[in-house]
């Protein structure tokens, strides 16, 4: 107990014949995970993820950047629309206040990390530390638990990956933050945001992220559209200020999402921010947090929502997970389909990688896992679909075929001179695709899209 309580107030020191770390553990029953290869059948190893092993330049660690989630691994318990929680992990078990619970949730974190093989993690603010009764108190809360987390950084060497704001549990914002009808509103997620934006660079966080689960509406009817739609543009204006005001060095992200909680978000998608930002100035300030679970509420796949960014070159970072198709809300899984994770994979090496973004697994254990080791289970499955999906990409980019069948279905704008090659600069006009047409009056026959061709390989190489 006395060893306990020295380390939750940030006294975590190495000792000269005892580390207070290796004197207590909260999975004493699991090593440090280690790669054993695609034979191996320990549900505790890695079959495809080797942290240092260099694929197309890069050791894998550098291309992913993997983090933990704090919301979901240490404060999710199982519950979901239709049924209460049906886990309590032994460190919840030891009782204490709230601020106890979550100062031993940072050292259960901490030794996670370190056995997992893992660098990030990510935060919202009410994950970290219990809210008060006033925000003044909440932030002395706050505080008082990232003491902790600064302790346990400076022993371990994990960093943050981001930070962010809870602007939707709360019931002061279920008329949304931003968006949200009244100023006093508008301003205590202001002023929320600004405590978690300075967290998150004391921690030397790399990036801050805006997810706007309630901005938006649930009805038209008593909705002023265009007065949300500015009071939003003006938020993201004073954080891109404060930002800059503090020297915080690291990305600003928003991460889209259709809906859930509201029947609307206006974050939709990542064409709907896109062309947000561009039309408040803000494109160079901000980037995309994409995840593949949002993309499908939106109607997408996840990688098309990471082709979009690439192509905008606004990809900043990406929640790994993926959804229940045949359930109808955010089921954050662990990420498992290593086809869409390929596809992700090619449009991340295409664009250099994810720095100073990563991935994150905004994921949960299902309501039916109950056991710790389902906890690194379900990271190591994640992290192998993409460790697999990297390989995979790796063999389709050194054989070339997929390249070179893409570049064969636009050949034709590659023709110097051709009305291809104006359409492609950008400078043809209708007046000469009308005398293009005149002078080859035969109807354009139709070519193949070997979509089953571009299938079949997918099948060869994952």
């Amino acid at each position: 107990r006395d060893r306990y309580q020295r380390r939750v107030h940030g006294e975590c020191r190495i000792r000269k014949k005892e580390s207070l770390f290796e004197t207590m553990t909260y999975f004493p029953g699991i090593s440090a995970v280690k790669y054993e290869g695609p034979t191996s059948r320990n549900p505790l190893a890695f079959k495809y993820y080797n942290a240092e092993e260099v694929i197309l330049g890069k050791p894998m660690k550098e291309w992913f950047r993997f983090a933990v989630a704090w919301w979901h691994t240490w404060t999710g318990r199982g519950a979901e629309p239709f049924g209460s929680a049906t886990r309590e992990f032994p460190w919840d078990k030891e009782g204490g206040s709230p601020v106890e619970i979550a100062k031993r949730r940072v050292l259960v974190n901490f030794e996670f990390m370190e056995k997992l093989g893992v660098d990030y993690f990510c935060w919202h603010d009410r994950d970290v530390a219990p809210e008060g009764a006033t925000l003044e108190e909440s932030n002395k809360i706050l505080d008082e638990v990232v003491a902790v987390i600064k302790s346990e950084m400076k022993r371990t060497g994990k960093k943050c990956l981001w930070g962010t704001a809870n602007l939707f549990s709360n019931k002061r914002f279920m008329c949304g933050a931003s968006t949200n009808p009244d100023p006093h509103v508008w301003a205590y997620g202001a002023a929320q945001v600004k405590k978690a934006m300075e967290i998150t660079k004391e921690l030397g966080g790399e990036n801050y992220v805006l997810w706007g689960g309630r901005e938006g509406y649930q009805t038209i009817l008593n909705t002023d559209l265009k007065s949300e739609l500015d009071h939003f543009a003006t938020f993201l204006k004073a954080v891109r200020d404060y930002k800059q005001k503090i020297g915080f060095t690291g990305q600003l992200l928003i991460e889209p999402k259709p809906r859930e909680p509201t029947s609307h978000q206006y974050d939709y998608d990542a064409a709907t921010v896109i062309g947000f930002l561009t039309q408040h100035g803000l494109h160079n300030d901000f980037k995309l947090n994409l995840e593949a679970n949002h993309a499908t509420l939106a109607g997408h796949t996840g990688e098309h929502e990471v082709e979009m960014a690439v192509t905008n070159k606004m990809l900043g970072s990406i929640d790994a997970n993926h959804n229940e198709a045949m359930l109808g809300w955010d089921t954050d899984m662990f990420p498992t389909d290593v086809k869409m994770a390929t596809m992700i994979m090619r449009a991340v090496v295409r664009q250099g990688g994810l720095a100073p973004g990563g991935f994150n697994f905004d994921a949960k254990l299902r309501r039916e896992s109950v056991d710790v080791e389902d906890l690194f289970i379900g990271h190591i499955g994640g992290m192998d679909t993409y460790a697999k999906a990297l390989r995979a990409y790796a063999e389709l980019a050194k054989d070339g075929i997929w390249e070179k069948l893409i570049a064969d279905r636009y050949a034709g704008y590659k023709v110097a001179g051709s009305i291809g090659a104006k359409i492609e600069a950008g400078t043809v006009t209708l007046e000469e695709a009308a005398e293009f047409i005149a002078a080859h009056p035969q109807d354009p026959t139709p070519k193949s899209g070997k979509e089953e061709v571009f299938n079949g390989l997918l099948n060869v190489y994952c």
